[in-house]
């Protein structure tokens, strides 16, 4: 207890440093995307209050053809949290304290760093704050990863005022330049990025006429892909071409992105008459002033290998995209 009254008291000190004129500098975050570093004691993560934890960090990710968990967790003691472990990006304390209490802080030891202090009176009190504060510990690290991933292509994407499609529809996606072009025709535009083995990632966009409610409400989401993919991604024999893959229903959720209404689709894809298929990724955005629907999408051909990552960072570059 004297520990955890140690730790916030340093938390505090350092937030209000921040709030004044006084400048840190800050060693580098250390750490994978997706991984976060629990502090809490032994007895409590080997018991029912880590168990409430597991469920929430290590739920699956929708869409992939494998299960994958959404982070990758390490868990240390409070008095084994020493110097190594302060610099890691994404830490979550977790303790009995004299409160129930969530709070969220930046950059306490290095930077960028996201850490989440989740206190309470009893152990149930503990699984309860856990509980009401699902959403937010899942969305302050995967927004934390996010923003490391664009922060690493910021100054090296291709410009888009260059690239046809972005610039004949008035759109725009940051595309790093690691990822070459496939196709730019005004329509449609596709650039991907090779892995080892002959895989790869795919970043694809284009734009649709609204000429329905369906379109708008998201209903036609998978007939729009399965078009444009028979009309621009063909497959490597005649008459073969990716569709959204029948045998797997995807998961849809309306989201918001560059502040308009847009629906975020998980899947798997197909290419129909040959034996390839992984995950895609769809966002397809209302552009109720254009009457049209702006759809970018990433997916991912990597047999055999984990895929949670690349689908991630495919995530981050498609959360790019601003409409003029």
């Amino acid at each position: 207890m004297k520990k955890l009254g140690v730790l916030i008291a340093i938390i505090s000190f350092l937030i209000s440093c921040d709030s004044g004129e006084q400048k840190r500098i800050f060693k580098d975050a250390n750490g994978r995307i997706n991984s976060i570093l629990v502090v809490m004691k032994n007895s409590d993560w080997q018991g029912d209050v880590g168990d409430e934890l597991r469920k929430i960090i290590a739920e699956p990710v929708l869409g992939l053809p494998q299960p994958e968990a959404q982070f990758e967790v390490s868990q240390v003691p409070l008095e084994n949290f020493g110097t190594m472990f302060r610099a890691t990006r994404s830490i979550l304390n977790i303790a009995i304290g004299n409160e129930n209490s969530f709070s969220v802080v930046s950059n306490v030891y290095a930077s960028p760093q996201r850490m989440i202090t989740i206190t309470g009176k009893s152990k149930d009190d503990l699984i309860a704050e856990i509980q009401k504060n699902t959403d937010k510990i899942i969305s302050t690290f995967k927004d934390a990863d996010i923003e490391s991933i664009q922060r690493n292509f910021s100054n090296k994407y291709w410009d888009p005022t260059q690239i046809e499609t972005f610039k004949k529809k008035g759109y725009s996606l940051k595309i790093p330049k690691n990822y070459s072009k496939v196709e730019d025709n005004g329509d449609f535009v596709w650039y991907r990025y090779h892995l080892n083995g002959g895989n790869s990632m795919e970043l694809i966009s284009y734009t649709i006429p609204i000429s329905s409610e369906d379109d708008e409400n998201g209903n036609n989401i998978v007939y729009n892909r399965d078009s444009i993919g028979k009309k621009y991604i063909p497959g490597q024999i005649e008459d073969s071409y990716m569709i959204t893959e029948e045998a797997y229903t995807p998961h849809i959720f309306e989201v918001e992105l560059d502040g308009k209404k847009a629906f975020e689709t998980r899947g798997k894809w197909e290419v129909k008459n040959v034996y390839m298929a992984g995950p895609f990724l769809n966002y397809t955005i209302v552009d109720k002033p254009n009457n049209r629907l702006v759809v970018v999408e990433g997916l991912t051909f990597a047999p055999s290998i984990n895929k949670r990552d690349y689908m991630f960072e495919l995530e981050a570059i498609l959360k790019t995209i601003k409409i003029d």
